[in-house]
């Protein structure tokens, strides 16, 4: 009889990574013509990421820089969580914090293991341990056909495949 094979299915983001798009974000910003005399700024606020700047269009300016920066780093742009994307005003000037989602969500996972089930191959078990998932079959092209389907899914996280046995 074989042995099962399985993978975990996660999300985590490297915070380095995430903390050098953010430096070499602020620091485009503060050498770029259209940034200057605006108040333009993005910097760390605790957990999240606090972009400023005097109108809500340089606040989007400096999001789409920060968001380049993440990719060119290969960090997913799921793993930003920016409400509802709108700037705030705040006296004379508008903010918009985005925060790094981390961790699967219950229901994400729940979403998951839901498309295993009903689109994966038979034999494929899920279980959810926490904020990650495991998959688990007896054959290794079966895990290989759930990674792909996975990774084609529209779930809204950063999915990585970690502890492949």
């Amino acid at each position: 009889m074989a042995s099962e094979s399985s993978f975990d299915v996660v999300s985590k983001v490297d915070r380095q990574e995430v903390d050098n798009a953010l430096n070499q974000a602020a620091k485009e910003i503060a050498q770029r013509y259209d940034f200057k005399g605006v108040g333009a700024s993005i910097a760390w606020s605790g957990e999240s990421v606090l972009m400023i700047a005097n109108s809500p269009d340089r606040v989007l300016a400096i999001l789409d820089v920060f968001e380049s920066k993440l990719i060119k780093r290969g960090i997913s742009l799921k793993a930003l969580d920016l409400g509802d994307k709108e700037p705030k005003p705040s006296g004379k000037e508008y903010r918009l914090a985005a925060g790094i989602k981390e961790g699967l969500s219950s229901e994400v996972a729940k979403k998951l293991a839901k498309i295993v089930r009903d689109e994966g191959p038979k034999g494929v078990k899920t279980q959810i341990q926490g904020d990650e998932l495991r998959v688990s079959a007896k054959s290794r092209d079966d895990l290989q056909a759930v990674i792909a389907l996975l990774k084609g899914s529209d779930v809204d996280a950063a999915l990585q495949f970690t502890n492949y046995r």
